[in-house]
């Protein structure tokens, strides 16, 4: 039986946004350790804040303090942290409602286990050590036994307000190829490519996908293309990727493999940037040990004319 084939996988970018009057105060007051929120014109204190009322959308800015001390209105048990939570050990994501507003806050209480989380108990912010204006500056929630705590005084105005942030979004996930793909990576491990070909339409579609994009049909027949192939159209890159130990600018193409309808993407080497033209005839340059081909060079044959290459753009 062949081998199944996986390999883990991430997604990751760093999502920078501005902020408005009322998110730079919230986030900034949590940094002095205090929770704001904002009123309505129906008088509800909506924790945290946002621009526009969410019911009429008409724009609210009056900001209220709340005490940090509140009631959870619903709860979940985490036993796994995973990398990013507020917690590494397991605990409650809750809706905490402070005292003082009219709607809950999502975040993270620490309690020793599941037995100890109950809808209506009180609790209270634990502060971050060291904060900076994010909703990280609480740390978390902690059970408390007492009543409302009485809020600062503090108005909207702080020093130094905090006006943009930055949020690394990042996806961690494990992916399997399925029967196509995986005869297309062991091919690949033995210099070759194969894509497959369409029943009815007779395509031959590199990498293969298991059907036909065209026809809706499986696809079986396996067909070795290349190795050379003809620039269909291309990209200079002058952005580094942090993962991709090559100078910029280089050169990113659609390359049309001998012997298929369907352009796959690649390096291009071997040749000055400003000199790479659609028509340039590519031949794969491999590495040792490597599965796929580091890049692709000219091979020195002329160009390939428009009308061979132009439906594959």
């Amino acid at each position: 039986m062949p081998e199944v084939l996986k390999a883990p996988l991430v997604v990751e970018f760093p999502f920078t946004r501005s902020l408005g009057p009322v998110q730079s105060a919230f986030l900034t007051g949590l940094r002095e350790r205090v929770v704001l929120g904002v009123r309505t014109t129906d008088g509800r204190v909506l924790v945290p804040p946002v621009e526009y009322d969410p019911v009429t959308a008409e724009e609210i800015d009056e900001l209220v303090e709340v005490a940090p001390t509140g009631t959870v209105t619903t709860w979940a048990w985490n036993p796994a942290p995973r990398r990013g939570q507020p917690l590494a050990t397991p605990f409650a994501w809750v809706l905490v409602r402070l005292d003082g507003a009219d709607t809950a806050l999502l975040h993270a209480l620490d309690a020793p286990g599941p037995d100890a989380v109950r809808t209506g108990m009180r609790v209270r912010v634990r502060w971050a050590a060291e904060r900076s204006g994010a909703i990280t500056d609480i740390a978390c929630f902690a059970p408390y036994d007492g009543g409302p705590d009485r809020p600062t005084g503090h108005g909207r105005a702080f020093p130094d307000a905090v006006t943009g942030i930055v949020v690394p979004a990042r996806l961690d996930y494990t992916y399997s190829p399925g029967r196509a793909q995986s005869d297309y990576i062991h091919a690949l491990a033995e210099r070759r490519t194969v894509g497959e070909r369409c029943p009815s339409c007779r395509k031959v579609y590199v990498p293969p996908r298991g059907a036909c994009p065209t026809c809706g049909i499986a696809t079986a027949e396996q067909v070795e293309v290349g190795p050379r192939g003809t620039v269909t159209t291309f990209c200079i890159v002058n952005i580094k990727a942090k993962n991709l130990d090559v100078e910029v600018p280089y050169v990113y193409a659609h390359i049309a493999l001998d012997g298929a309808d369907l352009a796959l993407h690649a390096r291009i080497g071997g040749i000055p940037y400003d000199q790479v033209r659609m028509g340039l005839r590519v031949e794969p340059v491999w590495t040792e040990g490597a599965r796929y081909p580091d890049h692709y060079r000219p091979t020195g044959e002329p160009d390939a004319a428009y009308e061979t290459y132009k439906e594959l753009l």
